[in-house]
């Protein structure tokens, strides 16, 4: 059996005309290391398919190369898709990411923020919605001095970097859309209470109707919760009305697609007799039929930013944070697919 000889970094430096030392920084990622080469290196590493020791490596710079990822939410494509990007990000990364479901009883959710500190001894913390708002866990990271980066946070918005988009806009132009294509009986199921963003998208559907003079009745908003479940309920108490919406914009994918199978299993054309729009685009608005019309969030992005933001040596511990450091605010696309079509004239 002839025994494959194991990439150094010494046969790195030589390859790429730099030294062990700036290998190791490139590794490491020291910001001070220039992009030409950073990107030298970089190549060479991926050419020669180096892989550090992590032992030495975590001995060496006094980091576990470890990042945490905290969440609650009960959407379950909006959380898979974050998390699928995150863990390919942490790789390209040299990191590994450890995640974990925070419970709804507050001291059991801070044993598990313990453990996970101090067990895997991590560099920093992601926090997605809801947690992202849970002050008890913002309170004990403080303490704590761990980085962290919260996702779409709606409350304490000086105390460390977050990644947002911005959800009212993005509402009121999807409700605005749907008016223009001929739509005025527009009915909103509304996301999940604990969450800041569903506020702001509610706010924003409101916003564009009020703007083109248009009334909602009552019944044609109906609360939900971002699930799948919970928009079955709201679509078949809107679609049992006498005056039915037209159009039904779902505050996520998930909740639209629940409409979609609502609306065709009650003998609903999507989007002949009912157009239905999204929120998130997630991989669940491009698998269902028809394709759900909906708002991109940057979802991947998001993702990368937030493993960028802890990994690259920029201030993100409370302690430390610059106000320029704090929000990050990404753009968002509205992606126009089948669920969705200007109003027929006979409706």
């Amino acid at each position: 059996m002839v025994e494959v000889k194991k990439t150094r970094i010494q046969d790195v430096a030589q390859q790429a005309g730099v030294s062990m030392m700036t290998v190791s920084r490139v590794l490491n990622q020291d910001p001070k290391v220039s992009d030409k080469t950073r990107t030298k290196v970089l190549e060479v590493v991926e050419a020669l398919q180096y892989s550090p020791n992590q032992s030495a490596r975590r001995l060496a710079s006094k980091k576990s190369y470890f990042l945490g990822l905290l969440y609650d939410n009960p959407s379950d494509a909006y959380v898979s898709q974050f998390l699928l990007s995150a863990l390919k990000s942490c790789r390209s990364s040299g990191y590994h990411l450890v995640v974990d479901e925070v419970d709804t009883d507050t001291s059991k959710t801070l044993k598990v923020v313990n453990e996970l500190i101090n067990e895997t001894k991590v560099d920093g913390l992601i926090l997605l919605p809801p947690v992202c708002d849970q002050k008890e866990i913002i309170d004990y990271l403080i303490k704590a001095d761990i980085p962290f980066v919260r996702i779409a946070p709606d409350s304490q918005l000086t105390i460390s970097p977050y990644i947002c988009m911005d959800d009212y806009q993005a509402a009121f132009d999807l409700t605005e859309k749907l008016i223009k294509q001929g739509h005025s009986k527009i009915g909103h199921i509304i996301g999940d209470l604990n969450q800041g963003v569903s506020r702001l998208r509610y706010q924003g559907y409101l916003d564009a109707l009020r703007s083109n003079k248009i009334n909602t009745p009552p019944e044609y908003i109906e609360q939900g919760c971002f699930t799948y479940q919970s928009g079955m309920i709201a679509a078949k108490r809107m679609l049992a009305l006498v005056d039915k919406p037209t159009a039904i914009f779902a505050a996520n994918d998930d909740m639209a697609a629940a409409v979609i199978s609502i609306a065709q299993s009650q003998g609903f054309n999507v989007p002949n007799d009912l157009s239905v729009v999204g929120f998130d685009d997630t991989n669940l608005a491009k698998v269902v039929w028809p394709n759900i019309t909906t708002v991109k969030q940057p979802i991947n992005e998001m993702a990368k930013l937030a493993v960028q933001l802890i990994t690259s040596h920029k201030p993100t511990k409370p302690s430390t944070v610059k106000s320029i450091d704090i929000r990050h605010i990404l753009d968002f696309e509205i992606i126009q697919r089948d669920s969705s079509q200007p109003l027929q004239q006979s409706q």
